[in-house]
Protein backbone atom coordinates (compact mmCIF):
# COMPACT_ATOMS: atom_id res chain seq x y z
CA UNK A 1 0.00 0.00 0.00
CA UNK A 2 1.16 3.61 -0.53
CA UNK A 3 2.82 5.54 2.29
CA UNK A 4 0.55 7.06 4.93
CA UNK A 5 3.15 8.15 7.48
CA UNK A 6 6.86 8.91 7.13
CA UNK A 7 9.77 9.51 9.45
CA UNK A 8 12.27 12.10 8.21
CA UNK A 9 15.73 12.38 9.73
CA UNK A 10 17.12 15.90 9.35
CA UNK A 11 15.37 19.28 9.27
CA UNK A 12 17.45 21.03 6.65
CA UNK A 13 16.24 22.11 3.23
CA UNK A 14 15.76 18.51 2.03
CA UNK A 15 13.92 17.31 5.14
CA UNK A 16 11.55 20.26 5.47
CA UNK A 17 10.76 20.22 1.75
CA UNK A 18 10.06 16.49 1.98
CA UNK A 19 7.60 17.02 4.85
CA UNK A 20 5.71 19.71 2.93
CA UNK A 21 5.72 17.67 -0.28
CA UNK A 22 4.34 14.63 1.54
CA UNK A 23 1.67 16.74 3.24
CA UNK A 24 0.52 18.07 -0.13
CA UNK A 25 -0.35 14.45 -0.97
CA UNK A 26 -2.08 13.77 2.34
CA UNK A 27 0.89 11.97 3.97
CA UNK A 28 1.82 12.81 7.54
CA UNK A 29 5.41 12.93 8.79
CA UNK A 30 7.58 13.27 11.87
CA UNK A 31 10.87 15.13 11.39
CA UNK A 32 13.69 14.25 13.78
CA UNK A 33 16.45 16.83 14.13
CA UNK A 34 19.43 16.50 16.47
CA UNK A 35 19.83 20.26 17.01
CA UNK A 36 17.90 21.87 19.86
CA UNK A 37 17.09 24.78 17.56
CA UNK A 38 17.41 25.28 13.84
CA UNK A 39 20.22 27.62 12.85
CA UNK A 40 21.20 27.35 9.17
CA UNK A 41 24.90 27.35 8.48
CA UNK A 42 26.41 28.87 5.36
CA UNK A 43 25.54 32.15 3.77
CA UNK A 44 24.23 32.77 0.28
CA UNK A 45 22.15 30.44 -1.85
CA UNK A 46 21.21 30.44 -5.53
CA UNK A 47 17.77 29.05 -6.36
CA UNK A 48 17.34 28.31 -10.05
CA UNK A 49 13.94 27.94 -11.79
CA UNK A 50 13.83 24.14 -11.43
CA UNK A 51 13.80 24.63 -7.65
CA UNK A 52 11.72 27.80 -7.40
CA UNK A 53 9.00 26.10 -9.51
CA UNK A 54 8.64 23.50 -6.76
CA UNK A 55 8.63 26.10 -3.99
CA UNK A 56 5.83 27.89 -5.82
CA UNK A 57 3.78 24.68 -5.84
CA UNK A 58 4.39 24.26 -2.10
CA UNK A 59 3.24 27.83 -1.39
CA UNK A 60 6.68 29.07 -0.33
CA UNK A 61 7.76 31.19 -3.28
CA UNK A 62 5.52 34.24 -2.88
CA UNK A 63 7.03 35.08 0.50
CA UNK A 64 10.57 34.58 -0.76
CA UNK A 65 9.98 36.69 -3.86
CA UNK A 66 9.16 39.70 -1.73
CA UNK A 67 12.56 39.71 -0.05
CA UNK A 68 15.08 37.99 -2.32
CA UNK A 69 16.85 39.40 -5.37
CA UNK A 70 16.27 38.16 -8.91
CA UNK A 71 19.63 38.89 -10.55
CA UNK A 72 19.63 40.52 -13.95
CA UNK A 73 22.25 38.08 -15.24
CA UNK A 74 24.78 35.40 -14.39
CA UNK A 75 28.14 36.80 -15.46
CA UNK A 76 31.45 35.08 -16.15
CA UNK A 77 34.37 37.47 -15.61
CA UNK A 78 38.13 37.21 -15.99
CA UNK A 79 39.79 37.08 -12.58
CA UNK A 80 42.85 38.82 -13.95
CA UNK A 81 41.47 41.62 -16.16
CA UNK A 82 37.94 41.90 -14.66
CA UNK A 83 36.65 41.80 -18.25
CA UNK A 84 33.25 40.19 -18.75
CA UNK A 85 33.63 37.01 -20.81
CA UNK A 86 29.96 36.05 -21.11
CA UNK A 87 26.59 36.50 -19.43
CA UNK A 88 23.39 34.49 -19.21
CA UNK A 89 20.33 36.73 -18.81
CA UNK A 90 18.17 36.04 -15.74
CA UNK A 91 15.54 38.30 -14.13
CA UNK A 92 12.46 38.60 -16.37
CA UNK A 93 14.21 36.48 -18.99
CA UNK A 94 14.36 33.52 -16.57
CA UNK A 95 10.65 33.75 -15.82
CA UNK A 96 9.82 33.89 -19.51
CA UNK A 97 12.18 31.16 -20.73
CA UNK A 98 11.96 28.68 -17.87
CA UNK A 99 8.59 29.59 -16.38
CA UNK A 100 9.93 30.34 -12.91
CA UNK A 101 12.33 32.84 -11.31
CA UNK A 102 16.04 32.66 -10.53
CA UNK A 103 16.69 34.13 -7.10
CA UNK A 104 19.54 34.67 -4.65
CA UNK A 105 19.02 34.81 -0.90
CA UNK A 106 20.50 33.92 2.45
CA UNK A 107 20.13 30.23 3.35
CA UNK A 108 18.49 31.25 6.61
CA UNK A 109 15.73 33.00 4.65
CA UNK A 110 14.77 29.78 2.88
CA UNK A 111 15.17 27.72 6.05
CA UNK A 112 12.85 30.01 7.99
CA UNK A 113 10.21 30.01 5.22
CA UNK A 114 10.18 26.21 5.06
CA UNK A 115 10.15 25.93 8.85
CA UNK A 116 7.20 28.30 9.21
CA UNK A 117 5.23 26.30 6.64
CA UNK A 118 6.04 23.01 8.42
CA UNK A 119 4.99 24.38 11.81
CA UNK A 120 1.70 25.60 10.34
CA UNK A 121 0.95 22.24 8.68
CA UNK A 122 -1.11 19.81 10.80
CA UNK A 123 0.36 16.80 8.96
CA UNK A 124 3.94 17.76 9.91
CA UNK A 125 5.49 17.22 13.35
CA UNK A 126 8.97 18.60 14.06
CA UNK A 127 10.92 17.07 16.94
CA UNK A 128 14.11 18.90 17.90
CA UNK A 129 16.95 17.69 20.09
CA UNK A 130 16.54 14.12 18.81
CA UNK A 131 19.88 12.58 17.88
CA UNK A 132 19.41 9.34 15.94
CA UNK A 133 22.56 7.22 16.00
CA UNK A 134 21.20 3.79 15.09
CA UNK A 135 17.95 1.87 15.02
CA UNK A 136 14.45 3.19 14.31
CA UNK A 137 13.54 6.67 15.56
CA UNK A 138 11.01 6.81 18.43
CA UNK A 139 8.09 7.76 16.21
CA UNK A 140 4.60 8.32 17.62
CA UNK A 141 3.13 5.93 15.05
CA UNK A 142 4.61 3.25 12.78
CA UNK A 143 6.35 4.74 9.78
CA UNK A 144 5.88 3.28 6.31
CA UNK A 145 9.16 4.80 5.15
CA UNK A 146 12.21 6.40 6.75
CA UNK A 147 13.77 9.27 4.82
CA UNK A 148 17.38 10.21 5.43
CA UNK A 149 17.79 13.94 4.86
CA UNK A 150 20.66 14.20 7.32
CA UNK A 151 23.41 15.48 5.04
CA UNK A 152 26.78 14.26 3.90
CA UNK A 153 27.52 12.62 7.30
CA UNK A 154 24.19 10.77 7.29
CA UNK A 155 23.62 8.22 10.06
CA UNK A 156 20.79 6.52 8.18
CA UNK A 157 23.09 5.89 5.21
CA UNK A 158 25.15 3.56 7.38
CA UNK A 159 22.19 1.15 7.60
CA UNK A 160 21.64 0.93 3.83
CA UNK A 161 23.77 -1.76 2.22
CA UNK A 162 25.90 -0.49 -0.66
CA UNK A 163 25.15 3.15 0.09
CA UNK A 164 27.56 5.89 -1.08
CA UNK A 165 30.60 6.83 0.99
CA UNK A 166 31.58 10.46 1.70
CA UNK A 167 35.06 11.61 0.78
CA UNK A 168 36.95 14.87 0.69
CA UNK A 169 36.74 16.27 -2.82
CA UNK A 170 40.10 18.05 -2.75
CA UNK A 171 38.33 21.42 -2.92
CA UNK A 172 37.99 24.17 -0.30
CA UNK A 173 35.41 26.94 -0.15
CA UNK A 174 36.44 30.19 1.57
CA UNK A 175 33.22 32.01 2.45
CA UNK A 176 32.56 35.54 3.69
CA UNK A 177 30.15 38.43 3.29
CA UNK A 178 30.73 42.15 2.86
CA UNK A 179 28.35 44.95 3.77
CA UNK A 180 26.99 46.26 0.48
CA UNK A 181 28.02 49.84 1.23
CA UNK A 182 31.60 48.64 1.85
CA UNK A 183 31.91 46.37 -1.19
CA UNK A 184 34.29 47.50 -3.98
CA UNK A 185 32.82 48.82 -7.21
CA UNK A 186 33.84 45.79 -9.28
CA UNK A 187 31.30 43.66 -7.38
CA UNK A 188 28.01 43.90 -9.30
CA UNK A 189 25.01 44.69 -7.09
CA UNK A 190 22.47 43.36 -9.60
CA UNK A 191 23.91 40.06 -10.85
CA UNK A 192 25.58 36.80 -9.94
CA UNK A 193 29.26 37.13 -10.90
CA UNK A 194 31.80 34.30 -11.25
CA UNK A 195 35.41 35.48 -11.50
CA UNK A 196 37.49 32.82 -13.24
CA UNK A 197 41.21 32.24 -12.82
CA UNK A 198 43.83 29.53 -12.90
CA UNK A 199 43.25 27.03 -10.07
CA UNK A 200 40.38 28.99 -8.46
CA UNK A 201 37.17 30.90 -9.00
CA UNK A 202 35.25 33.45 -6.92
CA UNK A 203 31.46 33.82 -6.91
CA UNK A 204 29.67 36.93 -5.65
CA UNK A 205 26.08 38.11 -5.51
CA UNK A 206 24.06 40.51 -3.39
CA UNK A 207 21.88 39.36 -0.52
CA UNK A 208 19.06 41.87 -0.60
CA UNK A 209 17.49 40.90 2.71
CA UNK A 210 20.74 41.36 4.66
CA UNK A 211 22.20 44.31 2.76
CA UNK A 212 25.39 42.40 2.06
CA UNK A 213 27.31 40.73 -0.75
CA UNK A 214 27.89 37.00 -0.50
CA UNK A 215 31.37 35.82 -1.52
CA UNK A 216 32.82 32.33 -1.93
CA UNK A 217 36.22 31.47 -3.35
CA UNK A 218 36.74 27.82 -4.35
CA UNK A 219 40.13 26.26 -4.91
CA UNK A 220 42.04 23.03 -4.31
CA UNK A 221 43.40 22.33 -0.84
CA UNK A 222 44.14 19.78 1.85
CA UNK A 223 42.40 19.21 5.19
CA UNK A 224 41.79 16.69 7.93
CA UNK A 225 38.54 14.73 7.58
CA UNK A 226 35.44 16.60 8.74
CA UNK A 227 37.45 19.74 9.64
CA UNK A 228 34.94 22.24 8.34
CA UNK A 229 33.24 25.53 9.04
CA UNK A 230 36.25 27.00 10.83
CA UNK A 231 38.55 29.97 10.43
CA UNK A 232 41.50 29.24 8.12
CA UNK A 233 44.94 28.94 9.66
CA UNK A 234 47.81 31.13 8.52
CA UNK A 235 49.01 28.22 6.38
CA UNK A 236 45.58 27.84 4.76
CA UNK A 237 45.41 31.57 4.04
CA UNK A 238 48.83 31.34 2.43
CA UNK A 239 47.59 28.42 0.34
CA UNK A 240 44.66 30.51 -0.89
CA UNK A 241 47.01 33.38 -1.70
CA UNK A 242 49.22 31.08 -3.77
CA UNK A 243 46.20 29.95 -5.78
CA UNK A 244 45.48 33.57 -6.69
CA UNK A 245 48.81 34.17 -8.42
CA UNK A 246 48.12 36.24 -11.52
CA UNK A 247 44.72 37.43 -10.32
CA UNK A 248 43.69 41.08 -10.37
CA UNK A 249 45.24 42.96 -7.46
CA UNK A 250 41.85 44.34 -6.36
CA UNK A 251 40.48 40.82 -5.84
CA UNK A 252 43.62 39.63 -4.06
CA UNK A 253 43.53 42.65 -1.77
CA UNK A 254 39.84 42.11 -1.02
CA UNK A 255 40.46 38.54 0.08
CA UNK A 256 43.54 39.40 2.12
CA UNK A 257 41.62 42.08 4.05
CA UNK A 258 38.93 39.66 5.22
CA UNK A 259 39.47 38.66 8.83
CA UNK A 260 36.27 36.58 9.05
CA UNK A 261 36.82 33.98 6.38
CA UNK A 262 35.14 30.60 6.85
CA UNK A 263 37.24 27.63 5.79
CA UNK A 264 34.81 25.08 4.35
CA UNK A 265 36.19 21.77 2.99
CA UNK A 266 33.89 20.32 0.35
CA UNK A 267 32.90 16.68 0.69
CA UNK A 268 31.12 14.57 -1.87
CA UNK A 269 29.63 11.08 -1.96
CA UNK A 270 30.62 8.32 -4.33
CA UNK A 271 28.02 6.34 -6.26
CA UNK A 272 26.00 3.72 -4.40
CA UNK A 273 22.53 2.63 -3.29
CA UNK A 274 20.09 5.28 -2.07
CA UNK A 275 17.44 2.92 -0.69
CA UNK A 276 16.76 -0.57 0.59
CA UNK A 277 13.01 -0.86 0.08
CA UNK A 278 12.21 0.58 3.52
CA UNK A 279 14.54 3.58 3.91
CA UNK A 280 15.73 6.15 1.38
CA UNK A 281 18.34 8.92 1.19
CA UNK A 282 17.78 12.34 -0.36
CA UNK A 283 19.85 15.48 -0.85
CA UNK A 284 23.46 15.45 0.35
CA UNK A 285 22.89 12.17 2.19
CA UNK A 286 22.46 10.50 -1.20
CA UNK A 287 24.61 12.56 -3.56
CA UNK A 288 26.60 15.39 -2.03
CA UNK A 289 28.21 17.14 -4.96
CA UNK A 290 30.52 20.04 -5.72
CA UNK A 291 28.98 23.52 -6.16
CA UNK A 292 30.37 24.06 -9.66
CA UNK A 293 26.86 23.95 -11.15
CA UNK A 294 25.18 25.73 -8.17
CA UNK A 295 22.59 22.93 -7.91
CA UNK A 296 23.10 21.36 -4.48
CA UNK A 297 20.03 22.90 -2.83
CA UNK A 298 17.98 22.56 -6.02
CA UNK A 299 18.69 18.82 -6.19
CA UNK A 300 17.65 18.39 -2.55
CA UNK A 301 14.38 20.18 -3.30
CA UNK A 302 13.79 18.11 -6.45
CA UNK A 303 14.55 14.88 -4.54
CA UNK A 304 12.10 15.70 -1.77
CA UNK A 305 9.29 16.70 -4.12
CA UNK A 306 9.67 13.76 -6.47
CA UNK A 307 10.01 11.22 -3.67
CA UNK A 308 6.64 12.33 -2.32
CA UNK A 309 5.09 11.83 -5.75
CA UNK A 310 6.45 8.29 -6.06
CA UNK A 311 5.41 7.08 -2.59
CA UNK A 312 1.92 8.59 -2.77
CA UNK A 313 0.41 5.95 -5.05
CA UNK A 314 2.67 2.87 -5.03
CA UNK A 315 3.83 0.20 -2.57
CA UNK A 316 6.86 1.48 -0.67
CA UNK A 317 9.54 -0.87 -2.04
CA UNK A 318 8.41 -0.31 -5.62
CA UNK A 319 8.17 3.46 -5.11
CA UNK A 320 11.68 3.75 -3.66
CA UNK A 321 13.24 1.65 -6.43
CA UNK A 322 11.50 3.75 -9.10
CA UNK A 323 12.50 6.97 -7.35
CA UNK A 324 16.16 5.96 -7.29
CA UNK A 325 16.23 4.85 -10.93
CA UNK A 326 14.49 8.08 -11.91
CA UNK A 327 16.82 10.42 -10.02
CA UNK A 328 20.23 8.79 -10.53
CA UNK A 329 20.66 9.75 -14.24
CA UNK A 330 19.88 13.42 -13.55
CA UNK A 331 22.31 13.58 -10.65
CA UNK A 332 25.00 11.85 -12.75
CA UNK A 333 24.51 14.34 -15.58
CA UNK A 334 24.81 17.25 -13.15
CA UNK A 335 28.02 15.81 -11.73
CA UNK A 336 29.40 15.74 -15.26
CA UNK A 337 28.33 19.35 -15.79
CA UNK A 338 29.98 20.35 -12.52
CA UNK A 339 33.23 18.62 -13.51
CA UNK A 340 33.20 20.40 -16.85
CA UNK A 341 32.56 23.76 -15.17
CA UNK A 342 35.46 23.19 -12.79
CA UNK A 343 37.75 22.41 -15.73
CA UNK A 344 36.58 25.55 -17.56
CA UNK A 345 36.54 27.89 -14.56
CA UNK A 346 40.03 26.92 -13.36
CA UNK A 347 41.65 26.70 -16.80
CA UNK A 348 45.22 27.90 -17.30
CA UNK A 349 47.45 28.79 -20.23
CA UNK A 350 46.25 27.97 -23.77
CA UNK A 351 43.10 26.29 -22.48
CA UNK A 352 42.12 29.50 -20.70
CA UNK A 353 42.70 31.52 -23.86
CA UNK A 354 40.56 29.10 -25.85
CA UNK A 355 37.84 29.20 -23.21
CA UNK A 356 37.70 32.98 -23.31
CA UNK A 357 37.45 32.99 -27.11
CA UNK A 358 34.65 30.43 -27.15
CA UNK A 359 32.67 32.23 -24.45
CA UNK A 360 33.08 35.53 -26.28
CA UNK A 361 31.59 34.07 -29.45
CA UNK A 362 28.51 32.52 -27.83
CA UNK A 363 25.42 34.78 -27.79
CA UNK A 364 23.36 34.96 -24.57
CA UNK A 365 20.52 32.92 -26.07
CA UNK A 366 22.94 30.09 -26.85
CA UNK A 367 24.33 30.14 -23.32
CA UNK A 368 20.78 30.01 -21.95
CA UNK A 369 19.92 27.07 -24.19
CA UNK A 370 22.79 25.11 -22.63
CA UNK A 371 20.95 25.41 -19.29
CA UNK A 372 17.47 24.40 -20.49
CA UNK A 373 17.83 20.80 -19.30
CA UNK A 374 18.68 22.05 -15.80
CA UNK A 375 16.48 25.10 -15.33
CA UNK A 376 13.56 23.96 -17.47
CA UNK A 377 13.16 20.64 -15.65
CA UNK A 378 9.65 19.95 -14.37
CA UNK A 379 9.60 17.64 -11.38
CA UNK A 380 7.39 14.56 -11.46
CA UNK A 381 3.76 15.21 -10.59
CA UNK A 382 1.56 12.57 -8.90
Amino acid sequence: MPVEHAVIIGAGIAGLTAALSLSRRGISSEIFEQADELTEVGAGLQLSPNASRILADLGILDGLSRIWLEPESIRLISGSSLRQLAAVPAGKFARQRWGAPYGVLHRTTLQEALLAAVKADPLCRLRLGMRIEAGPPPAERPADVVIGADGVWSKLRQSIAGSPSPRFSGNIAYRFTIAEDEAPDFLDRTSVSAFLGGSAHLVSYPLKETGSVNMVAITAGNIAPQAWQSEPTAEQRAQLRSRLAGWNAAIVSLLERQRKLTFWPLFETTSGAWQDGRSVLIGDAAHAMMPFAAQGAAMAIEDAYELAAFVSDRPVAEALALFESHRVPRIAKLRQRGAFNKFAYHARGPIRIGRDLVLGLKPPQSLAADLDWIYGYSATQP
